[in-house]
């Protein structure tokens, strides 16, 4: 073998070598970073429950009410979802915005016992809204659908509980009838909630009130900072871990004849 050839090889073979572990100690680390974020993040993703968007409403006005409807099963798609409306303070009218592919019927039902409102007494009023999908039709396992009326006007109350009814194309009905305690605990399938007086339990200043009240370590530190010191600490714990794992692979690395 020529003298200039073996110094290329040997060269070649040494440069493989010093950067081999440069690229398992990048891989270890980008892997660690991923399950952090991975870790970080699942505490704080929601629940794909049936809700309502918005909210909130003011009495009086008419307002365009979103259902958005995820398929949480893995196997059978969403066929029909049916929307139970408030019959005690019931609203004057509720429209709805077509769905290719699916058929939707509003029931109105005259009242057990009549609403006197200042546009006058309402003897009969819109009861269930339901959307039916067409054959071969559905919200497949993994997607989600929105659903979409304007309904009103909205009656003088606390709130509306709006109970949704979920059926798969499998047989299973699932009941979103479940209401929100004051204590913002979420039940394990809560009812869409529209809130018009009352102040919805998981809202913000709700909850920012609960922690100012609470003993704090300094009070110049806020809820928000909380959060966020606290997910700084589990950030550098990860990455600690991170780090003890790459010099490991280093070491085992140099070990085997680096």
């Amino acid at each position: 073998m020529q003298p200039g050839r073996h110094a290329v090889e040997m060269r070649t073979i040494i440069t493989v070598k010093r950067h081999t572990p440069a690229r398992t100690f990048a891989r270890v680390a980008a892997a660690a970073a991923a399950t952090a974020v991975l870790v970080i993040a699942a505490p704080l993703a929601a629940s794909a429950h049936v809700h309502v968007d918005p909210d909130r409403a003011a009495p009086g006005s008419y307002t365009t009410l979103t259902f958005t409807v995820p398929t949480e099963s893995a196997t059978a798609g969403t066929v029909k979802l049916e929307v139970d409306l408030p019959t005690k303070t019931p609203f004057g009218s509720v429209s709805y915005q077509p769905m290719p592919g699916w058929k939707t019927t509003v029931v109105t039902e005259k009242l057990a016992t009549p609403v006197k409102t200042d546009d006058g007494t309402v003897t009969e009023a819109p009861t269930r809204i339901t959307w039916t999908a067409d054959p071969g039709v559905q919200v497949g396992p993994g997607a989600f659908e929105d659903f979409v009326v304007q309904a009103g006007p909205v009656p003088d109350t606390k709130s509306i509980v709006l109970p949704v009814t979920q059926t798969y194309s499998d047989g299973t009905v699932v009941q979103w009838n479940q209401p929100t305690p004051a204590s913002g605990q979420e039940p394990e399938h809560p009812a869409p909630t529209v809130y018009v007086n009352a102040v919805p339990p998981a809202d913000p200043e709700t909850v920012h009130s609960l922690v100012t009240s609470a003993p704090v370590a300094s009070s110049g530190t806020s809820a928000a900072d909380g959060v966020a010191i606290g997910l700084g600490i589990a950030g550098l714990a990860l990455g600690a871990v991170a780090l003890v794992v790459a010099v490991f692979a280093l070491t085992r690395r140099g070990q085997k004849g680096v």
